[in-house]
């Protein structure tokens, strides 16, 4: 059991007047300067962005903090007696090698979390398909009637919320692979979707795939990890498991415990047993790696005691989350679908696989430097045109090139969006589903996707429509 939420977390010096220097301003930092400031720190906050970006992103500066520092490289943490970073602080920044020079505890949002939450913690990570399945659990158990609390890489406050859970509370985490850079503790039961190649940018193959392992490396032997039977990484990690393992798959019949696709429905097997969940047909996400994310939400949802009728009754009403295969409505004849949350080739491949309509794609943003083999051979069969933008728009441009009939290079989410206008016919697909981050121009993928809303519903003779 973890440590009661009052309780002082391992590792961390006194804070009653300590001076705290807490990276970054953002949701996380703001949640880490509250609490500290709650105990008795003195705390000053650094972030690198300008005040104009701050301003733009909602970033208010918390009561009570000391001291702003925005605008330039973040302070040398000399000084101090704790650093607390925000995840988007990566391990190796220079900063940090600092603190560690100086022998300086370093913690994260995420880190005190789970020393400090007396309740059952139940962590979904994964390279793509962790926000779907993380809300998917969220919407069993509430028809299964637990108390529980849905936050983690979604933009909650966490430590803000610690005082109102109990021991008999259910804590359901969307974990990134950043939040996994600082842990020293892996939840009750630990999830991992997939790990394939993703955000070669900040860390190294076996970088991240060691960030991911983390997230069930601090596992006891009453704990249990959920792990994905189809995915090569995942299928691993399951000879490093310490506790209980279950398996998910949707390519096969599970002889393990777990759940898995049988004659068209989602079953849950445990020892000879084996229970129906859902027919498949009943899924209202579509694509592959969704039955996939249903799969894996309804073995996590086993081994937390909730009632099959609670993941059946759940599974038939999902609709989804948003910027994730998103239909916003029709305009042209087409059906415009923002899928925002696309921020790499393989998740922009499970979109455009998720279709059999012809589509009219919106590739663009900031490169992750990832293969796009993938990517273009999923082109080939499915585009019938593409719209390149952004930063990375002559990059993807170049890719697809004589890969379909029309390839447009534009340099903005807003050109894209009037280039695809003029190329829809009756029957199309419109998907924004860039493969690269927004980071060229928006501050995250929701806004880039929010913003993908906001032009599609000013189309000329626009509908919400969003049946076939």
């Amino acid at each position: 059991m973890n440590a009661p939420a009052d309780a002082v977390a391992p590792g961390l010096p006194p804070l009653e007047g300590l001076p705290v220097l807490v990276y970054s301003l953002g949701i996380e930092g703001r949640d880490l300067a509250r609490w500290l400031i709650a105990r008795g720190a003195r705390v000053t906050i650094s972030d690198t962005r300008t005040d104009a970006a701050l301003a733009e992103a909602g970033a208010s500066v918390p009561e009570g903090v000391e001291r702003v520092v925005t605008g330039q490289p973040l302070l040398d943490p000399a000084g101090f007696g704790l650093l607390a970073v925000s995840q988007s602080i990566l391990r190796y920044d220079p900063a940090l090698a600092r603190a560690r020079e100086l022998g300086i505890p370093i913690t994260s949002q995420m880190r005190l979390f789970l020393q400090l939450c007396p309740g059952r913690t139940i962590g979904i990570t994964g390279s793509s398909g962790k926000s779907t399945t993380t809300a998917l659990v969220g919407a069993i158990a509430r028809e299964a009637g637990a108390e529980f609390v849905l936050g983690g890489n979604i933009g909650e406050p966490l430590l803000a919320r610690l005082n109102e859970i109990r021991p008999t509370t259910d804590v359901i985490l969307e974990i990134s692979h950043t939040q996994l850079q600082y842990t020293d503790r892996s939840p009750h039961i630990a999830a991992v979707t997939n790990v394939t190649p993703n955000h070669l940018d900040q860390f190294s193959w076996d970088e991240y795939v060691g960030l991911k392992r983390n997230h069930i490396a601090h596992q006891g032997r009453a704990d249990v990890a959920v792990l994905n039977h189809d995915n090569p990484v995942t299928r691993t990690f399951m000879a490093s498991v310490r506790g209980r393992l279950v398996a998910t798959s949707i390519e096969t019949a599970l002889a393990a415990d777990g759940a898995c696709v049988e004659d068209g429905e989602i079953v849950i097997r445990r020892g000879s047993r084996v229970t129906p969940v859902v027919a498949v047909s009943e899924i209202r996400l579509r694509g592959r790696h969704n039955l996939a994310n249903a799969v894996m939400a309804c073995a996590i949802a086993a081994e937390a005691g909730w009632p099959v009728t609670a993941m059946a009754r759940a599974i038939r009403t999902f609709a989804g989350v948003p910027h994730r295969l998103e239909p916003v409505g029709r305009a042209g004849g087409a059906l415009w679908v923002n899928d925002s949350i696309a921020t790499s080739p393989e998740r922009t491949v499970a979109g455009l696989r998720a279709f059999t309509e012809p589509v009219v794609l919106l590739l663009g943003g900031r490169d992750k430097h990832l293969p796009l083999d993938t990517l273009q051979d999923a082109v080939r069969e499915r585009c019938r045109a593409v719209v390149c933008f952004g930063e990375s728009g002559p990059l993807f441009h170049e890719a697809v090139a004589g890969l379909v009939d029309v390839a447009i290079l534009v340099d903005s989410l807003e050109s894209a969006v009037e280039a695809a206008s003029g190329l829809v016919r009756p029957g199309d697909i419109v998907l924004l589903s860039p493969a690269g981050t927004s980071f060229d121009r928006f501050p995250n993928f929701e806004a880039r996707g929010a913003r993908f809303r906001e032009l599609v519903r000013a189309l000329p003779g626009f509908t919400e429509e969003v049946s076939p």
